[in-house]
Parts: structure tokens; sequence; C-alpha cells
């Protein structure tokens, strides 16, 4: 066994955070099946629409969202590990303008190379987590597995007519997004040795920011459409909200929000595989000024910021409210009537 000070997570996985997610177009086939599924009407959300979460109607005006997301470690620390795969999973949660009830944990731990001791370290930041949500870690399941893995499975309501989904989208919405890109550049930088010193914090202090805003945000009808940008990037994840809300989008490269120092680890070749695979899997939707905007909004996010489609009428509000909780809040695009690509980034 390791000394706990010695530690260093992310030795002991072959990928990180959201960066390991199976790429999209692999996923498409291993959701294929030749079973007649069961229909439920109350499933209000379902797998169709590749949303955050599930949500199923209470027939009382409220609705029970139920999400799952684990992943291997992303930071070496195993604290920070825990609270950061914590709120990720409860982002879910409040992507769909829902609050939080209870969550359950997902463990998988090398018992044979890291000691107990150290998954306690992890669970107690997914404890730290579920605390900041204001909820309680109600229980859970363990196996022994090769990688260290931590997550959660995650119950909330929200009010039926509150919900947010990801293809409800209108034409002329504007988009916003609440935490900048960059955290799979840096995270890949950490892992080969490179991130300097000064920018060691930035990337954990942003995935553990819970994305509470998201239930202020559901109270505001002109918000038309919500998701979070976790592993399959920005232009993944509105790719899936174009397509769902059959529109396109078009973007300002220079305005869309993005950590500064990231020119330098990209030259470095600090680029997760999760980049070139969301890429493949959505590249082919997407037109883009500069082929090197690929490096960026392809970047795999862990636990990121709440993608908005909010009505131009709404932007006011919308603005006004992420100022008031510390947001700096940047209109980079728009979204048109449906062209012969979903994205175009000028």
């Amino acid at each position: 066994m390791s000394n706990l000070s010695e530690i260093k997570l992310t030795q002991y996985s072959h990928g990180a955070g959201c960066g390991c997610k199976i790429a999209p177009s692999v996923l498409t086939d291993i959701l294929k099946s030749n079973i007649t599924p069961v229909i439920d009407n109350k499933l209000l959300v379902g797998n169709s629409s590749r949303d955050d979460a599930a949500v199923y109607d209470m027939g009382n005006g409220t609705a029970i969202i139920s999400t799952t997301d684990f992943f291997m470690p992303i930071v070496d620390d195993a604290f920070t590990f825990g609270k950061i795969a914590a709120a990720n999973a409860i982002s879910d949660i409040y992507a769909m303008g829902g609050q939080p009830l209870l969550a359950i944990a997902i463990l998988g731990w090398p018992i044979n190379k890291l000691s107990p001791q150290v998954a306690s370290q992890v669970m107690d930041g997914g404890r730290q987590a579920c605390k900041e949500a204001g909820i309680v870690l109600a229980g859970g399941h363990s196996i022994d597995s090769p990688e260290p893995i931590f997550g959660l499975a995650v119950t909330g309501q929200v009010e039926i007519a509150k919900l947010k989904r990801n293809d409800t989208a209108t034409q002329g919405c504007k988009l916003y997004l609440t935490k900048p890109l960059g955290v799979g550049i840096l995270s890949t930088a950490q892992k080969k040795g490179l991130l300097k010193d000064e920018h060691a914090s930035i990337a954990p202090q942003l995935m553990s920011q819970l994305n509470k805003i998201g239930q202020q945000l559901a109270d505001i009808n002109g918000i038309k459409a919500m998701t979070d940008v976790t592993g399959f990037s920005l232009i993944g994840h509105l790719s899936e909200m174009c397509e769902g809300s059959q529109l396109s989008a078009r973007l300002s490269y220079d305005l869309v929000p993005k950590l500064p120092m990231l020119q330098g680890y990209i030259e470095q070749n600090c680029m997760p595989g999760g980049t070139s695979r969301n890429w493949l899997s959505y590249g082919h939707q997407v037109q883009l000024k500069d082929d090197s905007y690929r490096h960026i909004l392809c970047d795999p996010q862990t636990s990121g910021g709440l993608l908005l489609a909010v009505e131009e009428q709404a932007c006011e509000e919308v603005e006004q409210l992420l100022e008031q909780n510390g947001f700096s809040p940047v209109c980079f695009g728009e979204l048109l009537k449906q062209q012969d690509k979903l994205i175009y980034v000028e």
C-alpha cells in the first residue's frame, strides 16, 4: 500500500473524469436494442433526447428526477476527487431546474493497490459536496475494481411547469455558459506533469463548484432550454440541443467563455483523448472558421457549467441573476432556423 501523502490518484486510472466517457458515436451503437421498450406515459424525459436525467411525472404537478454519474480520478487528491465527482453527478438535477433530495454512492476500489483510508477520503469529499447541496449521502454500493471509480446516483424533484430540457430551445434564443471551458486541458497538463504551479488550483475549484444556480434559473420562463456541459464538450452538448430542438447555432469563438492560459498547454499537446473522440462524433455537424477552435470547443468538461438558451426579452433578467450570484455572463451565440450544419463557429 502507498503512503497517504504520496498518493497520486490519476496514476491509477487510464482516463480522467468525464474525459473517460465512451465516445458518443460508440454509445449510439451500445444503446441500440432489439427489445421492445416498456411505454410509460408518465416518463416525461427518457433516453430519447439524451438529456441530463430521467424525469417521472408524479401526477400532482411535480416530477421525480433520477440520474447517475461516476468516473475515474481527474485530480490526485482523494478528497477533491470525491467532491468533484459528487458535484458532477448532482449537476444533472440542477440542469433540469430541479432540487436534489438524496444521493447514493457508487464506489469501485483497487483494494490491493490503494488503502481503505484513501477511499474514505474520497467518500468524505462526496459527503462535502452533498452537504453543500443540502442533501444526505444516504448509502451506496462498492466493488473491488482494477481502477478507482466514484460517483453518485441522485434523486431530485421539480415542478413540471419549471422543468428545463435540452431539446426545447426556440429560434432566436441567445446562448450563455456559466463556467469557462478548458478544465480537460488543464487536467491533462497535470497528468503529464506540465501544469504550472500558479494554475494548479484553477480546474479543481471550477469542477468542485455546484451548479445550484440552476434552481433559480428554473424560475425564468424565458430560458427555453438548459443542459450542463460535461464529457461530450460544448460542441457535443450544443449539438444535442440543436438537433433535439431542430435548430442550428452560430457562435462567436472569441466570446465563448474559456480559461485564459490554455494556448500554451495546447501547444504542448495537452489535449485529452476525449477531445478527438468528440470531434469524430460531432465534427461532421460543425463548420469552424479555424480548425484550431476544436481544441477548446471539443474539450471534455468535468462538472462543467450550465448551457442556457434564452429568449432575447429574458436576457437582461438572466444576466442580472447570474451577476448577483458571482458569474460574468456573456452571450456568445444564438440559435437559428435549421441549416445544413448544426453549429457554425466564426
